[in-house]
């Protein structure tokens, strides 16, 4: 692997006053086979606009002036041959402690973090490294909100279409949508909180755990929500690229 982070030495995220303020890092789970894509490879390294995915992912993440740090969750054994890029900063790290599972990633992921000096009381926001369209505003509109709040919460959308349950490949019933949301990254909660709660569900193989969020409330908190955007879907079939490579030449062109 090609790297441009540090690799004889852990990055260093311990404050040098420890009686500072919360802070904010970044974990991106990025282990995933993505085996509904229709990729020769994982998906978050397929090209998309001229880069791997996963690049257009990172550059916004870290264009958020509030994010201390951040770690990219890989699979052990990945060779994926990373590019050099002026965008990739320093208070990045990659590392290979990915499990077979997202949530293991995660928990596994937290447990770094914890081991490189982020403190329970500090914020980290999980972020999945197939949503490329993510925004510097979104980020900084989600870290706004949740800074005040006792939980933290996350990025999602209210249902817009009409939702059906199935059985058989025909309706059952039409579901009420005015309380649902499509639940987005990324998802922030403070390290101690989120990796206690996932902690508890690990002897269960985080059975029930389907995001950030399902975990907290099995711990019984209730996330906040934060309204995010549509253009902040997750790359997850073959048709999905087309629209996140629309998405960004448009952005390419008008700078926005």
């Amino acid at each position: 692997m090609t790297s441009t982070t540090p690799t004889a030495a852990q990055c260093d995220f311990a404050p040098t006053d420890p009686a500072a303020p919360p802070r904010c890092f970044v974990l991106v789970p990025c282990a995933g086979a993505g085996s509904r894509a229709g990729t020769a490879q994982p998906k978050q390294y397929q090209p998309v606009a001229g880069q791997p995915m996963v690049m257009h992912t990172l550059a916004a993440l870290a264009a958020v002036r509030r994010v201390t740090g951040a770690l990219v969750v890989l699979s052990p054994g990945d060779d994926f041959a990373w590019p050099q890029s002026p965008l990739w900063p320093e208070r990045f790290e990659r590392v290979p402690c990915g499990g077979t599972t997202r949530a293991q990633s995660v928990f596994n992921g937290l447990k770094a973090l914890q081991a490189r000096g982020v403190r329970p009381s500090d914020w980290v926001l999980v972020h999945d490294a197939a949503r490329c369209l993510i925004t510097t505003a979104l980020v900084d509109s989600l870290i706004d909100a949740c800074l005040p709040d006792e939980c933290g919460g996350l990025l999602a959308l209210p249902l817009p279409d009409t939702l059906k349950s199935e059985s058989g490949q025909r309706v059952q019933a039409t579901v009420p949508r005015e309380d649902k949301w499509l639940a987005q990254t990324p998802q922030m909660f403070r390290l101690g909180d989120l990796l206690a709660a996932l902690a508890a569900t690990a002897a269960s193989g985080f059975a029930g755990v389907t995001d950030e969020a399902s975990a907290m409330e099995m711990a019984g908190q209730h996330p906040l929500l934060v309204t995010g955007s549509a253009h902040n879907f997750k790359v997850t079939y073959p048709q999905d690229f087309a629209l996140a490579q629309a998405v960004l030449a448009i952005r390419t062109t008008t700078g926005s």
